[in-house]
């Protein structure tokens, strides 16, 4: 029987304090998936040694691939990484891409109970019950959830949840709504898990304070990515009203 194939994706920038251990321990996770298994870190035109330190840890660590990039934010970089991964699982029969970040702020441990749940379900994200990271960041995610709700008329737990396992051919499918620069990628994507019923699952995950460097995303930029964000789920929206009536 052909094994299931999981790629996981690692958007870094800046992250030279956290992303040996971090790169190590999530390798450990697609060592176990499986020999066709890679773990995907996409260097986002990171300014420290962040991309040195991950080039050093290639010899060591067999399943790793390192991609470089111009920086273009996190959103981007995570569409970028989605679509190297569904490339090359292209040819798979069940492949599987997982994305989380180089932060430290997710346990690989509780990477297990997605893993065992992948066939009951199209989608598994992670809900985040008591995070750590900031009180602005909670005040943010329930703003989000107010304008998800007004806007796409959906509920979401958790919609920027960076750590969802999905398969790849619901990706696929999804992926190809967004915008290729757009910042909010797995919020647009949980949106259209939701609204267009794919059999998702939500599972609680500990998300631990940032574990070293510094959170290049401040208040100031969360305003301004957000306002960009409403207007582009507007047009969003407008178009998948629009295909609905179509059909």
């Amino acid at each position: 029987m052909e094994e299931d194939v999981l790629y996981i994706v690692i958007p870094a920038y800046n992250e030279e304090e956290m992303i040996e251990s971090v790169a190590r321990e999530w390798h450990t996770v697609v060592q176990k998936a499986g020999a066709g298994s890679r773990l995907i870190v996409i260097n986002d035109g990171s300014k420290d040694s962040t991309l040195e330190k991950l080039l050093s840890l290639k010899a060591e660590l067999p399943q790793l691939e390192v991609l470089n990039k111009e920086n273009s934010g996190h959103g981007p970089t995570v569409l970028y990484g989605y679509r190297y991964a569904l490339e090359r699982l292209a040819s798979c029969k069940e492949g599987y891409v997982f994305q989380t970040d180089s932060d430290g702020q997710t346990l690989p441990a509780e990477f297990d109970a997605f893993w065992q749940k992948r066939h009951d379900f199209d989608v598994i994200i992670g809900c985040r019950k008591h995070r750590k990271d900031g009180f602005s960041r909670v005040i943010v995610a329930k703003v989000l959830k107010f304008v998800l709700f007004c806007i796409f008329r959906v509920k979401v737990a958790d919609a920027n949840t960076p750590f969802r396992l999905m398969k790849a051919h619901i990706l696929e499918t999804y992926i190809k709504i967004i915008p290729a620069d757009f910042n909010l990628p797995n919020v647009l994507l949980t949106v259209l898990f939701k609204k267009y019923k794919v059999n998702m699952a939500f599972l609680p995950i500990t998300f631990k304070p940032r574990q070293g460097g510094k959170n290049s995303i401040n208040i100031k930029k969360i305003c301004k990515i957000g306002l960009h964000a409403v207007k582009n789920f507007k047009i969003i929206n407008s178009a998948l009203v629009q295909l609905g009536d179509r059909e």
